[in-house]
């Protein structure tokens, strides 16, 4: 019996771990610091479109809750669908194509204020003659940035 009170007996707990009732959060918050700094440095990146000058109008702006369709006319007169740089004649056929699955959506012009009225009105015709009905010009408010 007096084995049991010595060294190594029953009731000696020495040998055993108490379990760890704490949970180590620093691995969780430097990922998360991690990721914060990822989506910072990419958001601005995911901002597409053709830089042009836009002019500016009073006007308030239109909500849709579809992915717009943007036909850009930048500076030196380039077309471009989205971001993809068309001639005319593509632009028309790619209309068309678009229109056929998607025939009430809105198409939006987007034209440099440098460039001559005249270019962003046979862009916008040639849009018409290809059978779009809901067309809208893009500007900029006054006191918007880009």
């Amino acid at each position: 019996m007096a084995g049991g009170l010595i060294g190594g007996g029953i009731g000696n707990r020495r040998g055993r771990h108490k379990p760890l009732a704490e949970i180590n959060v620093t691995p969780f918050v430097d990922v998360m610091l991690v990721l914060l700094i990822v989506f910072m440095v990419t958001a601005p990146l995911l901002t597409v479109g053709v830089p042009v000058e836009l002019p500016k109008t009073a006007a308030a702006q239109l909500v849709d809750r579809d992915e717009p369709l943007i036909i850009t006319v930048d500076g030196e007169g380039r077309i471009f669908l989205q971001e993809t740089e068309r001639s005319l004649e593509a632009l028309i056929a790619t209309l068309k194509a678009i229109r056929a699955e998607k025939p009430d959506g809105t198409v939006y012009v987007r034209g440099d204020k440098g460039i001559a009225y005249g270019e962003v009105m046979e862009v916008m015709g040639a849009l018409v003659k290809s059978g779009v009905t809901k067309l809208s010009l893009v500007a900029e408010t006054p006191g918007s940035g880009r």
